[in-house]
């Protein structure tokens, strides 16, 4: 059973206290019937500020740093769609070219091509238009090389970038690849975005701009599991690594295919993912995206160790 909790008289919260079990009411907003939910807390909602603390409607811009084109809509294809009913820029950062993504050897030589006309296509399905779609064209399976400002070779590295695009934009939301185990641009992605975004609002590097600090951070994920050390801490079961979800309709799930159906040169690359995704996104009628929210620069508490410190100075002396 459910028993409801009201935010501010206007948002109506479900506390789940069996996650195979939901209350549903008539969403505030048009369009798709988005709910979230804060999965540690066992919170339900169809306010956006669960999954994004603090949302500011018409003053919100999200950045998806995508590894490869087509894993922003497969691993965040609900947040996108869900922050731009709510009133969101959403800008997309692709870190490799794609040259990688052919499965037959004729088609080596016009990949990168054909992908840059799939993505434009695909994301115009998901409301974004080309110019906000920024490349950063780094070959496929070598990010991790361009880690950092400036590399041993002289040249520059994704940081000085990524920082400047972050403050120009202004991002206030920023959406990252998994960063365990999924693969390693995705994993060399999440390090640029983990490490450079904290650099947003910092008062450094004056001559590329200053802006105000990036609002909130999440991880999605295009087919592997999340890290487990926050459930871990958190005393979850390992199995529910994930802390936030969007909970949707399961014809969402048609609106993401049809986008994920532009990337015609990867489907075959694709095609266990998307079976997976078949199988285990929809149950119920109710379809899921995962997230892992994270902070990407936790700071020091020294209280615990002010009261462990007094405690031990109450105790027998040794």
């Amino acid at each position: 059973m459910c028993a409801p909790h009201t935010l501010n008289n206007t948002t109506t919260v479900w506390r789940v206290q069996a996650i195979d079990r939901w209350d549903w009411m008539p969403s505030m907003n048009t369009g798709i019937d988005f709910r979230f939910a804060d999965l540690r807390r066992r919170l339900v909602t169809d306010d956006i500020g669960l999954l994004f603390p603090g949302w500011q409607a018409e003053d919100e811009r999200l950045l998806v740093l995508c590894p490869h084109d087509d894993d922003g809509v497969l691993g965040a294809g609900y947040a996108i769609l869900a922050a731009q009913e709510r009133g969101a820029e959403t800008h997309l950062a692709v870190f490799c070219d794609g040259w990688a993504g052919y499965s037959r050897p004729e088609e080596a030589g016009t990949i990168v091509a054909r992908r840059r006309q799939e993505t434009v296509a695909a994301y115009a399905l998901m409301g974004i238009p080309a110019e906000r779609i920024h490349r950063l064209d780094y070959p496929d399976f070598a990010v991790w090389p361009w880690l950092g400002w400036r590399l041993p070779t002289g040249q520059e590295g994704i940081s000085a970038r990524l920082v400047p695009l972050m403050r120009r934009l202004r991002v206030t939301r920023l959406l990252l690849p998994n960063g365990y185990r999924e693969h390693q641009d995705h994993e060399a992605t999440f390090r640029a975005g983990a490490y450079d975004g904290p650099q947003v609002g910092d008062a450094v590097l004056g001559e590329v701009g200053l802006a105000p600090p990036i609002r909130s951070y999440l991880q999605y994920a295009v087919w592997a599991d999340f890290n487990p050390e926050d459930a871990l801490v958190a005393r979850e079961p390992s199995c529910l690594r994930a802390n936030r979800a969007i909970v949707a309709p399961a014809a969402i799930e048609e609106r993401i295919e049809e986008a994920v159906a532009a990337f015609a040169s990867q489907r075959q690359v694709i095609a266990g993912v998307m079976e997976a995704r078949r199988r285990h996104r929809v149950c119920s009628g109710r379809a899921l995206e995962l997230f892992l929210a994270f902070d990407p620069r936790p700071l020091l508490d020294y209280r615990p160790y002010h009261a462990l410190l007094a405690e031990i100075d109450q105790g027998p002396r040794q």
